[in-house]
């Protein structure tokens, strides 16, 4: 039997809302995502396991699959070390990549995990977005609002975020 080699996409998921109100499950996957704050983004691979749990919390966060180019400006600018230091090329050297820009394609065509790397916080701290939100963030992204998947345009929606 022959198994399949698919590629793996990076998908990057983003807090748009609150959940005070949110059931027990919701609250749950939500700090399994480590997703505690509003405008928090995280990177992570297209696996069954994590699209369900997307699917879970499809009210409180957006997601899509992210670019090189989206990966490479969110470490540069919104990565972080312990200590709350700033990710450099000399932080990329120690883990074996020549430089940020490596470490950013890696990650991008999930070589390696961002999560998983040594001493790097798994979340980037986004700002709210330059003029706003387009639509309400309690509707879905196809019915006219924020939430959900959006696919592509989640790159537009993070430029906007960093």
């Amino acid at each position: 039997m022959a198994q399949k080699t698919e590629m793996r996409r990076c998908i990057a998921a983003v807090k748009i809302r609150g959940a005070i109100s949110a059931q027990r499950e919701a609250n749950e996957t939500l700090k399994m995502l480590h997703l505690t704050r509003t405008n928090h983004a995280v990177l992570i691979d297209d696996r069954p396991a994590f699209k369900g749990m997307l699917m879970r919390v499809q009210s409180y966060v957006t997601w899509g699959e992210v670019s090189k180019e989206t990966v490479a400006l969110m470490l540069q600018k919104r990565g972080r070390l312990a200590g709350d230091k700033k990710l450099s090329d000399e932080y990329a050297q120690k883990i074996g990549y020549k430089s940020l820009s490596e470490l950013a394609e890696a990650v991008a065509t999930c070589k390696v995990e961002h999560q998983k790397l040594p001493d790097i916080h798994p979340i980037f701290r986004l700002h709210p977005p330059s003029k706003g939100f387009k639509g309400k963030t309690k509707k879905n992204f196809r019915a006219g609002g924020e939430a959900g998947y959006r696919g592509e345009a989640i790159n537009d929606l993070i430029k906007r975020m960093v």
